[in-house]
């Protein structure tokens, strides 16, 4: 067959070439060519993801499994048709292997950029950053001037995970497990610690407790007793007050009696009994007859009383 028709999908670039010159180009172009002397070019313009995996060594020599994925896309389709080949059949096959080619080499160039990321860290460090390490490849591989010359835009670099192998997992996983355990045992003596600290506390606040108490007692039975001093102390002035005046009213009266009884020593008892509060009555006039008698019965030469004088005498004594 002389002629052919191709159809290129809206994604893809066609380049047709035509004894070595380009006679058409353009997105998802349809046309008929002449099959003998004509060579048709395909590029993806789409993104195109190429997921990629390889084993790199770290600072501390040991392996690392990296794997991720790389998202790039063709910026120009003449370049990489010049550097690869593209080519399609009558059935729109690639006739070549350019495809596998521009992939691998994006591969390559990542994990070049990878390996100078993960030879700068430990296997630690390594596990913990793949955000960091993606980033890095990527801003390396936008910036490579190989990638730049074939015409190709890095759009991402992910790395989904890395692995150690399964040796240093192990011991990577007891480490860490040996780690969260003496964080735990930190944990609980932590807890521990501070429930007693929290009961010493609460066990001198009561103690203060009790000796604030104990104090305001001490100081109330303190008040009582100097309130009892005091009232003890005024009623010791009181009795001594009283047992002054009791002296001065005894001293009074005694300083009284030895005037009076001064006074009666000089003064006849016939006066003293006419100045006496109650005075005669018949029986003490009769009796101070009776005695003055007796004083001078010497010069009395007869005495003559009547039954009825001492009758009465009598009765009043009796009385």
């Amino acid at each position: 067959m002389l002629f052919s028709y191709v159809k290129v999908p809206a994604t893809h670039y066609a380049l047709h070439f035509q004894q070595g010159r380009i006679r058409r180009e353009g997105l998802g172009l349809s046309f008929f060519y002449y099959a003998p002397s004509a060579t048709i070019a395909a590029i993806p313009m789409g993104s195109t993801d190429a997921p990629f995996a390889f084993v790199e060594s770290t600072a501390d020599f040991q392996q690392a499994t990296v794997q991720g994925q790389l998202t790039y896309r063709v910026a120009d389709p003449r370049k990489v048709a010049s550097l690869l080949d593209f080519s399609i059949g009558s059935k729109a096959q690639y006739l070549a292997d350019g495809p596998l080619k521009l992939q691998e080499r994006l591969v390559k160039e990542a994990q070049v950029a990878a390996r100078a990321v993960t030879q700068r860290m430990t296997l630690p460090e390594v596990l913990i950053s793949a955000t960091a390490i993606g980033a890095e490849v990527s801003e390396a591989l936008k910036t490579s001037e190989s990638i730049t010359s074939l015409g190709v835009e890095i759009m991402s670099v992910a790395v989904i995970s890395i692995k150690p192998t399964p040796e240093m997992a192990k011991a990577l996983e007891a480490g860490a497990r040996e780690a969260l355990q003496r964080k735990s045992d930190e944990a609980i003596y932590a807890r521990r610690n501070a429930a007693v600290e929290q009961e010493r506390r609460i066990k001198e606040s009561e103690l203060n407790t009790e000796l604030a108490v104990e104090e305001k007692k001490r100081q109330i039975r303190e008040a009582q007793m100097a309130a009892e001093i005091a009232i003890e102390e005024q009623r010791a002035l009181l009795m001594d007050q009283k047992v002054a005046n009791e002296k001065k009213d005894a001293d009074s009266r005694a300083y009284a009696m030895e005037v009076t009884a001064k006074a009666i020593e000089t003064m006849d008892w016939k006066k003293l009994m006419l100045i006496s509060p109650g005075g005669f009555d018949a029986g003490q006039v009769i009796a101070l007859a009776f005695q003055e008698l007796a004083g001078n019965a010497q010069k009395i030469g007869e005495l003559n009383i009547s039954p009825d004088l001492l009758q009465g005498l009598m009765s009043k004594k009796r009385n």
